[in-house]
């Protein structure tokens, strides 16, 4: 039995209703409601927040660090997501923000578009090799990473192996200010400020890499009160890290593939628009296409759960703020020597995640899938959710896995309930006889 995995995602059993609103949308079908409660298969869960958004009660929750885990380091930096930046209605410039993270604890800030920056140049390179398979995608967001390590394992060779930009940050914030304060790494806490529980998750349990750069994640919508005064008050800070209008536009859909590939890209936001994309890519439809950028959130990181303004909102403060700046592209504003001085490359391959398989001995797993089947046949395909698993399939699966029983049906219980109505009826007349 695998260890279980750490999930930024958690089910709040008091607040859970029993109702099926998450079971429905959750796209690795990794919920299941028994006794009257959700209940999250940790093998399945890829973190995405869709049942988060979608439970009226408010009972999924993401987990997430809090500022006294800065107490654990001497130093610590803030590395906030491009999608900070749209949390703040007007904003003028970045820098207001950077400087508002370091009045409330911090001790250095360095930005992760910068970061994206990096990665940006990193892939334009890596995607220079032919042998890469068309279209190459993107790894930036962690859900679709564990979305196609579930679903969609043989694309797995098409997911780039350059590591994300908040990682690539994290290397170089550490870095440089080390040397800059003389002190050892170890005395350095680098945490994420995150729109999403995925960016949390994959810290703990990283994708590629066999340790994380990071030391921890603190959810946006947690820092948004502090920040907000010293915003508002800020007077522009010229001594912080800068970063391109390309890097800074990673946090909306589109920003990552206009940066690496403009002319040969894609760019799909939504997990079911990732899905049925990504299906497209498995039946060899979008051989053409160079790049596949993929958000799991509508609207890109600006969306995610974590945020706290409204999507469209922070997408068009986005925009203007990125308009603003000067169209210096990172092929031209990053060295080529950052591509060596820092870990670029991931150091493992991506996994496929097999919790779907039925069984190892594939003689068994065949007496099971025709089990499934036949059972799939016998049930009236209605998909309603009511016997607690999001579809007819999955309930004959969860049936032969033993998780189940075929009673846990209404409609087949009310026909055998039919069936002993009518038995009992005859068995009464037989009787009078």
């Amino acid at each position: 039995m695998p260890e279980p995995r750490y999930h930024s995602v958690r089910l709040d059993r008091d607040r859970c209703r029993g109702c099926t609103n998450c079971l429905k949308r959750c796209p690795t079908e990794a919920i299941r409601v028994r006794g009257g409660r959700a209940h999250i298969l940790d093998t399945l869960c890829i973190d995405c927040g869709e049942c988060i958004r979608v439970c009226d009660y408010h009972a999924k929750v993401a987990v997430t660090d809090s500022m006294d885990e800065l107490k654990r380091f001497k130093y610590n930096i803030a590395l906030p997501a491009p999608s900070l930046y749209g949390q703040f209605r007007n904003l003028p410039k970045v820098d207001y923000v950077l400087e508002a993270l370091r009045r409330i604890g911090f001790d250095d800030v360095f930005p992760v578009a910068r970061g994206a920056d990096v990665t940006t140049r990193a892939i334009r390179e890596r995607m220079r090799d032919p042998s890469l398979p068309r279209p190459v995608i993107s790894s930036a967001c962690p859900a679709v990473v564990r979305l196609i390590q579930v679903r969609f394992p043989d694309l797995l060779d098409h997911v780039i192996d350059i590591r994300q930009p908040m990682e690539v940050a994290a290397s170089i914030a550490r870095a440089e200010f080390c040397r800059s304060h003389g002190c050892l790494p170890e005395e350095v806490g680098c945490f994420f400020i995150t729109p999403c529980p995925a960016k949390m998750t994959v810290i703990h349990n990283p994708l590629g890499q066999s340790k994380s750069a990071l030391d921890g994640a603190i959810s946006m919508m947690e820092l948004y009160g502090q920040l907000l005064p010293h915003v508002e008050e800020m007077i522009s800070n010229p001594d912080l890290v800068p970063s391109t209008r390309y890097g800074i536009a990673w946090a909306s859909s589109n920003g990552e593939a206009n940066a690496v590939c403009p002319h040969s890209s894609l760019s799909v936001d939504g997990i079911p628009n990732v899905i049925k994309v990504l299906e497209d890519v498995e039946n060899e439809k979008l051989n053409d296409l160079e790049f596949l950028e993929g958000n799991a959130c509508m609207g890109g990181c600006v969306g995610g759960p974590l945020t706290f303004e409204n999507t469209y909102v922070a997408k068009s403060g986005i925009r203007k703020l990125v308009n603003s700046m000067p169209k210096v592209h990172p092929d031209v504003d990053v060295p080529a020597s950052m591509l060596t001085k820092y870990p670029m490359k991931n150091d493992l391959p991506f996994q496929r995640n097999d919790a779907m398989r039925l069984d190892d001995n594939l003689v068994v797993a065949m007496q099971m899938m025709n089990r499934i089947n036949e059972l799939v046949e016998k049930l009236p395909g209605y998909d309603c959710g009511s016997c607690g698993s999001p579809t007819c399939a999955t309930f004959a699966e969860d049936i032969v896995r033993g998780y189940a029983t075929e009673m846990d049906c209404i409609h087949l219980m009310k026909e055998r309930l039919k069936v002993m109505a009518e038995e009992m009826v005859a068995l009464a007349q037989n009787e009078r006889r």
